[in-house]
């Protein structure tokens, strides 16, 4: 690969997965179509910061070509990291001093990196994958929500949690996690709430207690979850319409009575942009029979609960080690599906287990002992030495 007999290549997801894949492929000279479901770039938002691992996501960015232009985005600042408990006490204070070893950077800023790395018409908008099926000669057809289908000879599922490509492969289906949010921002957060800007900080917050979470990431636009450990339908019972701000801030700082103001204030003067979500996660270990001309990759294989920073990293790395497996192998698609799934099944167990395990170190009777603990047994800096 490439000849002149080629299979075509679907890959359904124009997350940083797909992307990354996109990107390796063309940079070999093999071509394939990423079709998104968005109808544009910027058609919503991609979340907060994200720390890019050596052995994963820097590794895929640098097989992509883009290392060095990542670098130029980061965000040292964002590397430092804040563990409070609702009294506001912070039991890690780890200062950012730009040599982490895991920079920090915007999601929509690596995305866009991506994007404009592809050749134009790589990416496909507003194809929502409805179905896909595989035909009688062994292609496979997508089935889009707009009408249109298309075939291809190998099948990329990178469609996230709620994959319609999953099916094919496996019956498995995403498991709530126990944890409920509500998805925060607080814009120029120093001019607006210039103490509760000051306790965060510019990194990463956990201010954890009593199976409850504020946290997300500092710097001048703050964005944050509300999080609870509590029942799947607790958004639906509470009794609340979340797509009213003022109602939602009410509910919130009812579920934070007893933390202090400087972190409830992040709720009371949040931007009116507020969504509830759940984490969901499939379940640990997930694998399948190596099928035909078809496989997953990020969350679409092995989503998992955010709590150890392994997801994005670890779809990146599969996008990574997918593309290079195709490269190797040439004309022996098969044989490069098997390479992968082979090595990525324990790897994303492995990373799996870890985030089930971060989630319970934050939502916890005790928290934030756990974390601290933890933190305290792996070296990070600004730890308290009685805790090491």
């Amino acid at each position: 690969m490439p000849s002149s007999s080629s299979p075509s290549i679907a890959v359904v997801g124009g997350g940083l997965s797909g992307l990354v894949l996109a990107r390796i492929l063309q940079q070999h000279d093999i071509a394939c179509t990423v079709y998104e479901l968005d109808a544009t770039a910027d058609a919503r938002r991609q979340g907060g910061l994200l720390d890019l691992h050596v052995e994963s996501g820097q590794l895929a960015l640098r097989e992509a070509g883009l290392y060095e232009q990542f670098r130029l985005l980061t965000r040292p600042q964002a590397e430092a990291m804040r563990v409070m408990d609702k009294a506001g006490t912070v039991f890690i204070d780890q200062a950012a001093e730009g040599n982490s070893g895991r920079p920090e950077i915007d999601r929509t800023e690596l995305r866009a990196l991506l994007l404009d790395s592809l050749d134009l018409g790589r990416v496909v908008w507003d194809r929502k994958l409805s179905r896909a099926r595989r035909m009688d000669d062994g292609r496979y057809e997508l089935v889009f929500a707009n009408g249109s289908r298309e075939t291809a000879d190998l099948l990329i599922g990178a469609d996230g949690a709620w994959s319609r490509v999953r099916p094919l492969l496996s019956s498995a289906s995403p498991e709530y996690a126990g944890i409920s949010y509500v998805e925060l921002h607080v814009t120029d957060a120093p001019a607006k709430v210039p103490a509760s800007a000051a306790l965060v900080g510019t990194g990463s917050l956990f201010a954890l207690s009593d199976n409850k979470n504020l946290g997300g990431h500092g710097g001048r636009d703050l964005h944050l979850g509300a999080m609870l450990r509590t029942a799947e339908d607790w958004l639906d019972t509470r009794g609340v319409d979340w797509s009213d701000a003022t109602a939602t801030r009410t509910a919130l700082l009812a579920e934070f009575a007893d933390w202090t103001p400087a972190l409830t204030d992040l709720i009371r003067h949040c931007d009116d942009e507020i969504t509830p979500r759940r984490i969901y996660a499939l379940p640990t270990g997930h694998a399948w029979p190596r099928t035909q001309g078809v496989t997953l990759i990020g969350d679409a294989a092995h989503l998992m609960s955010p709590f150890a920073g392994e997801g994005a990293n670890a779809a990146m790395r599969d996008a990574c080690e997918l593309a290079l497996a195709l490269i190797e192998h040439g004309d022996d698609v098969e044989g490069a599906l098997r390479q992968y799934e082979t090595a990525m099944f324990p790897r994303a167990a492995d990373a799996a287990r870890r985030s089930a395990r971060g989630l319970d170190l934050c939502f916890a009777d005790d928290s934030p002992r756990g974390l601290v603990e933890f933190f305290g047994r792996v070296g990070v800096p600004g730890t308290p030495a009685g805790h090491r």
